[in-house]
């Protein structure tokens, strides 16, 4: 088929934090054509969902399908077709500084992903971790655990911390400070990124060493932080949930419900009572 067609394509945001855009795209319709060479702006990460198509590139044709997703990167043109029907992917993209911070000049031997069914795994936690309330630590988290399976860190990343710190930090130094910076509600512990910026480490190497040291994630971590907040408050006579879910960061005060239930098996107006104070 000669020329260019155009796709019908159907695209909805499911997630926007700092530094990450997260969309689902979807094509319906039978084209066998090529559609209009199109380029990209940030890297994006695409891995399918259903359905299969073709992406051609300066580097060849290749069939992307829910088994073989792709990189895409700024300095590449790209085309599609869709012969096989409609077709359903995430599209997940970089801001260019977040990319650097997580693989810096590191770039793949091939764009193409291989999708194991670990790294399947991986894809619906992540788009489970957008529908999250807490979401500023469980979709980084999430998008660190995602893109580790699906590119991998780059091999220099996350072993040396920046010139002015002095010596090179261990993981141990690195998860106390990180802690310290949680317990003592430091503007930049209110996201994964923001708090692994302050610490001069990668978020790979944070998110990873976090969990090894402690034995739980980032975000259960803060969470059972702002649990043990939320009793001190409750015990000190605390009645205004909504207002003590905004100050502690939570999305609205079901979301702090929640956690705290979560975390210690009583909502807070249960725990009211049993700490001795007056449920008003």
């Amino acid at each position: 088929m000669r020329g260019t067609v155009a796709r019908m394509v159907a695209v909805l945001s499911i997630a926007s934090r700092a530094g990450v855009a997260v969309r689902v795209v979807r094509c319906g319709g039978r084209h066998r054509g090529w559609s209009a060479p199109e380029g990209r702006s940030a890297p994006e990460l695409v891995l399918v969902r259903r359905g299969w198509f073709r992406r051609r590139t300066r580097a060849g044709v290749f069939e992307a399908d829910p088994t073989v997703g792709y990189l895409s990167l700024p300095d590449q043109e790209e085309t599609f077709a869709h012969p096989g029907g409609g077709d359903v992917c995430t599209a997940i993209q970089f801001a260019p500084a977040l990319w650097a911070s997580l693989f810096g000049e590191h770039r793949p031997a091939t764009p193409a992903v291989y999708v194991d069914a670990a790294l399947e795994l991986a894809h619906r936690q992540f788009i489970a971790s957008t529908r999250q309330a807490d979401s500023d630590y469980a979709l980084p988290e999430s998008l660190l655990a995602l893109t580790r399976a699906a590119i991998g860190p780059a091999p220099h990343l996350g072993t040396r911390t920046t010139p002015h710190i002095g010596t090179w930090a261990t993981d141990r130094d690195i998860v106390a400070r990180a802690r310290i910076a949680i317990v003592e509600r430091h503007p930049a512990a209110g996201t994964l990124l923001s708090l692994a910026e302050l610490l001069h480490v990668s978020p790979f190497r944070l998110s990873r060493a976090f969990t090894r040291e402690m034995g739980v994630p980032l975000t259960r971590y803060r969470n059972r932080v702002r649990v043990g907040v939320v009793l001190e408050r409750l015990e000190g006579g605390e009645t205004d949930l909504a207002g003590l879910a905004a100050d502690l960061g939570f999305a609205d005060q079901a979301h702090l419900t929640r956690t705290v239930k979560e975390h210690v098996g009583h909502p807070p107006t249960a725990l009211r009572r049993l700490l001795g104070t007056t449920d008003v």
